[in-house]
């Protein structure tokens, strides 16, 4: 399984992870391309901190191949390491600093690794506003709320420019309009910047919108990689054609709804409550961890290959 055809940010081969007799990855197998924005998806003890913190160079492997940014991260120097961000679940330190010393403190351990194609690190006022932190910029951050907190967890994480960008839960806490907001972030940083983005989180709506790719990890593998519809497409090619007709309601699954829908407008001038719908992505994701927890996980990469002939 494989990303995009430009440069491999991440190539993982067969990565394992043992812990005593348990085996927590078993054959973990995936490349991400510059500038992609991929989510890593997967049930509680999948083992999704575990390659993460692989990845990170924070967690030493068992076996397998890793290379983030071309150097295996177990050796990852301090100049590889200035190139990569991380953004934690949470973090409580510097409780009496502000957001804008704190940021202007963390900057200048990147200044030595500033290179002519990427400066670093970010103008300290532009990120502050990048993250919607003016109005906090000059606060303690212990007064911070819990979503302004996350928000400096954002800046912190990308403060040296980096090149791949590790977000672990990052809009926990947020209310609908920092997440959007956030999400225009995570859209800027891929589009605007050329930063690689590798993101976990259980909420499969901010999954959808964000990546580009979508990495499923269930018993210690890799069961899926593909955008949203393509994973769909695993589960179900058909879509449903729901409308009304003289107050009654019906519905009809197709695969090719566009032409079923231009023939069913051309039998019927009183169609109304016109609705197509596919699969989403929590319907794919429940559907393909039940196929493998039942051990019919293969019937998903069959329907993938042939969806994708």
């Amino acid at each position: 399984m494989t990303g995009n055809s430009g440069e491999a940010m991440v190539e993982v081969v067969d990565l394992r992870m043992r812990y005593g007799s348990l085996d927590v990855l078993n054959g973990v197998d995936f490349n991400i391309g510059r500038g992609e924005v991929v989510t890593l998806l997967g049930p509680n003890g999948a083992g999704k901190t575990t390659t993460i913190e692989i990845l990170e160079g924070f967690r030493m492997r068992s076996d397998g191949q890793v290379m983030v940014l071309g150097i295996d991260p177990a050796r990852g120097s301090e100049d590889w390491r200035a190139r990569v961000g991380v953004v934690l679940q949470s973090w409580r330190d510097h409780a009496r600093w502000t957001p804008r010393a704190l940021l202007t403190h963390l900057g200048r351990y990147y200044e030595p690794y500033s290179t002519p194609d990427r400066t670093r690190p970010y103008d300290v006022e532009k990120l502050i506003a990048m993250v919607g932190l003016d109005d906090q910029a000059e606060q303690k951050i212990r007064t911070l709320s819990g979503g302004q907190r996350r928000r400096l967890d954002v800046a912190v994480g990308i403060i040296g420019r980096p090149e791949l960008l590790f977000l672990d839960e990052p809009t926990a806490g947020f209310d609908p309009h920092a997440r959007r907001d956030f999400h225009d972030l995570v859209h800027r940083l891929s589009d605007l910047d050329d930063t690689t983005i590798l993101l976990t989180t259980h909420d499969l709506d901010e999954a959808e919108k964000l990546a580009d790719r979508i990495l499923i990890l269930a018993g210690g593998r890799i069961v899926a990689d593909g955008s949203a519809d393509q994973l769909a497409r695993q589960v179900t090619r058909d879509a449903q054609v729901r409308w009304t007709r003289n107050g009654e309601q019906f519905v009809h699954a197709t695969p090719d709804p566009t032409s079923y829908v231009r023939q069913l407008l051309a039998q019927h001038d009183d169609v109304t409550d016109l609705e197509v719908r596919r699969a989403t992505l929590e319907d794919t994701y429940i559907a393909m961890v039940q196929q493998h927890e039942t051990g019919r996980s293969g019937e998903a990469a069959t329907a993938f290959e042939e969806a994708n002939r």
